[in-house]
């Protein structure tokens, strides 16, 4: 009997460290409690940064629960919940280990990035590649539980995700090919769970792109010194002391798109109770993001990761406004 294939062995933790990534939370679940072999492979997964997982996570609850407003919630789609959690754990771990295996050279210049385990020697590139393809291995399996249209948004994601990378490379707006590849749950999950892709479930699409720009333009702001002196492009650099302007401008087109995409959905249904309380989950999650641009410091790195943080709560607000409305109806 043919044994299945083993990942190789991590490196060991360097001497005197234990091998911590420098932006991760302190005590998270991977340093305190994961095996001691497995922590290197789960950090570059992000799995002790689980605020990409959210952000991949929430445009799939935004469609699902938007989308029930139109059809109604089925038992089904607790199971689409339940896999677009596991997917986007899965393909944000994916992902990321793709991003480190194409940016190792780069991270090892920047303070922040250059204790992930590719630089830091914790990790081969050859572990790397086999504990991507188990990762997408897994999410294959999850996604081929639905229907054809999603299965194939699923499989065109994968030119995006091999993309982004190296989109910081040839342009200054790599937030807007994060926005694209990360919200691409969005029409995914609406297409799990109605078989179709709405005008309604690209205006939420592109709800998510501007977002995506909004909270990334921030994050890429605690680097913006040594993305500057190494040459790698980004809408922080580029907008520079503009940058305040332009979140805001971002933070518009976010609720407009996003009340537009509610508008849309509920179009024709007549149900004005449904339609006012999910328009208040919108304007919820504006006032957490008018906290967040009050608070904001864009010259300090703990400010602007704090910031970038909340975006999961922001995120988050809208999904019960929209649950309760589809129940409404």
């Amino acid at each position: 009997m043919s044994q299945a294939p083993q990942l190789p062995e991590a490196a060991p933790e360097a001497k005197g460290t234990s091998g911590q990534v420098a932006d991760a939370p302190k005590a998270n679940w991977v340093d305190v409690y994961a095996p001691r072999a497995a922590r290197p492979y789960l950090r570059l997964s992000r799995a002790d940064r689980p605020i990409g997982t959210w952000l991949l996570l929430i445009p799939c609850l935004w469609a699902l629960a938007l989308a029930g407003g139109v059809g109604g919630f089925r038992a089904w789609d607790l199971w689409l919940v339940v896999s677009c959690a596991a997917g986007a754990f899965l393909m944000r771990g994916a992902g990321c280990t793709w991003n480190d295996i194409t940016d190792r050279d780069i991270d090892a210049q920047v303070a922040r990035t250059r204790s992930r385990p590719l630089p830091s020697g914790q990790v081969t590139v050859k572990g790397a590649l086999v504990w991507m393809a188990v990762q997408a291995a897994l999410a294959a399996v999850i996604l081929f539980s639905y229907n054809w249209l999603a299965v194939g948004l699923g499989v065109a994601s994968l030119a995006l995700v091999a993309i982004y990378p190296f989109a910081k490379r040839f342009t200054w707006w790599p937030q807007v090919f994060l926005g694209l590849a990360f919200n691409w749950g969005a029409l995914l999950a609406w297409a799990a769970h109605a078989g179709e892709v709405p005008p309604a479930a690209v205006v939420l699409y592109a709800a998510g792109i501007a977002w995506t720009v909004y909270y990334d333009t921030i994050y890429a702001h605690q680097d913006i010194e040594d993305d500057a002196l190494i040459g790698v492009k980004s809408t922080a650099r580029l907008f520079g002391a503009q940058s305040r302007g332009w979140l805001w401008g971002f933070f518009g087109a976010t609720l407009l798109l996003f009340a537009l995409a509610v508008v849309l959905a509920h179009s024709g249904a007549h149900r004005p109770l449904a339609f006012v309380v999910a328009l208040a989950g919108v304007w919820a999650m504006g006032l957490h993001m008018g906290w967040q641009m009050r608070g904001l410091d864009l010259d300090d790195p703990d400010s602007c990761r704090r910031t970038f943080w909340s975006n999961r709560d922001a995120g988050l607000i809208p999904v019960p406004f929209l649950a309760v409305a589809a129940w409404l109806g």
